[in-house]
């Protein structure tokens, strides 16, 4: 591992936010991701330098982890090494918006009654 991806790991192991697991270097079709979120489908990127070469492969991975239903959140490694906090603030942000929609039961005898009553 990258200095930034110990740096990120060091935060997401653990489940330290919101109790989510999140899975290091996992291969997913025919890519390994450097972390995801299977509970919410969401895939972390770090980048190094190698990537400013390579913008058309990435495009071609990121839109088939998205069709997939993932959403994949890129970062530069100085961004985690500068800016830890900005960048946990940005993943903890799309995990709330990949939050599952709670579902509201009626109470016990309760819902929507009917008017039974005969005239």
């Amino acid at each position: 591992m990258t200095d930034a991806e110990r740096r990120l790991w060091h935060h997401l192991n653990w489940r330290q936010i919101d109790k989510l697991k999140f899975r290091r270097q996992m291969p997913i079709g025919n890519f390994i991701v450097d972390f995801v979120c299977l509970e919410r489908s969401l895939i972390i990127e770090l980048d190094g330098g190698q990537h400013a070469t390579q913008h058309a492969y990435d495009a071609q991975r990121t839109g088939w982890l998205q069709g997939q239903g993932f959403t994949v959140l890129r970062f530069w490694n100085h961004e985690v090494l500068q800016n830890t906090t900005g960048i946990l603030a940005v993943i903890r942000g799309a995990l709330e918006k990949r939050r599952p929609p709670t579902l509201t039961l009626p109470r016990k005898g309760g819902g929507n009654k009917l008017n039974t009553a005969h005239d």
